[in-house]
């Protein structure tokens, strides 16, 4: 594998990029909508086959074409975290929709370099969409460039977030702050939410309690695209962030949201 720059992602990591999203779609599409077990997590989480295999599918592609790279994944743990590139895995984010039947679940697959991210997919397998975000190309739907919106005020826009849940005790007072703000708010789309973002059809996401392999992908997608996402601080996100994610399409509107967020 060619190495990266800081400028340029090469096209050879983003064709396995996409070759693992293919494998881990094959796998997921099998059991789509099927009977199969269910089981919790020890965090309550629901777990099924599908995911599992699903995110072994991916690591034996990165195994044989690059054994020397790290690995995260949320089924299957870490492998090499201290390589200089690691792949950062989620391979059915929402599978509460995936268990109903929903087809807004999607397989989210980042690659960070020296802990960046530099390349991230969110692919919609039971939809047939595919963002990529990768540096030095852009964000591209099934191939075809996509670019943030241009919504500057709160007042104006429109807020997705996965589940009201994901904000327990103070943080539910901080969100409905935001939300008083906005235009229009929805919920219940998973990662998609970040797809429509990069695409321009939303114009903020906030979400909190996320995991490394939630928002990582999402990050080089909504950045390539042109758009602002950190956690609500406005600090850049990373392995480490504290999983309070606020992605907008401007960086005017995220500047508004974050004065009002910032804890």
């Amino acid at each position: 594998m060619e190495h990266l720059n800081a400028d340029v992602c090469p096209d050879e990591m983003i064709d396995l990029a996409s070759r693992a999203a293919d494998a881990a779609g094959a796998v997921i599409m099998g059991f789509f909508r099927q009977t199969f077990a269910v089981e919790n997590k020890a965090d309550t989480s629901p777990v099924t086959i599908a995911d599992r295999k699903a995110e072994m599918a991916i690591r034996q592609l990165l195994a044989q074409e690059v054994p020397d790279h790290g690995i995260l994944g949320e089924e299957h743990g870490a492998h090499n975290l201290e390589a200089e590139y690691v792949w950062v895995l989620d391979p059915i984010d929402g599978t509460k929709a995936f268990i109903c039947g929903q087809p807004t679940f999607g397989t989210l697959i980042a690659l960070l370099h020296h802990g960046k991210p530099v390349l991230g997919v969110i692919d919609h397998p039971a939809l047939g969409e595919r963002w990529i975000g990768a540096f030095g190309h852009g964000t591209t739907l099934n191939g075809r460039q996509v670019h943030v919106g241009r919504c500057t005020n709160l007042s104006d826009a429109i807020l997705f977030s996965t589940d009201p849940e994901m904000f327990p005790g103070d943080l539910e007072g901080i969100y409905q702050s935001l939300a008083r703000e906005v235009r229009l708010r929805r919920f219940g789309v998973d990662c998609y939410a970040y797809g429509l973002l990069a695409s321009g059809h939303i114009d903020l996401v906030c979400e909190a309690q996320l995991q490394p392999y939630d928002y990582l992908a999402p990050t080089a997608v909504i950045e390539n695209a042109g758009g602002v996402i950190t956690d609500w601080q406005g600090r850049p996100l990373g392995l480490h962030s504290n999983g309070r994610v606020l992605a907008a399409g401007t960086p005017a509107l995220h500047q508004q949201a974050i004065s009002v967020i910032a804890t």
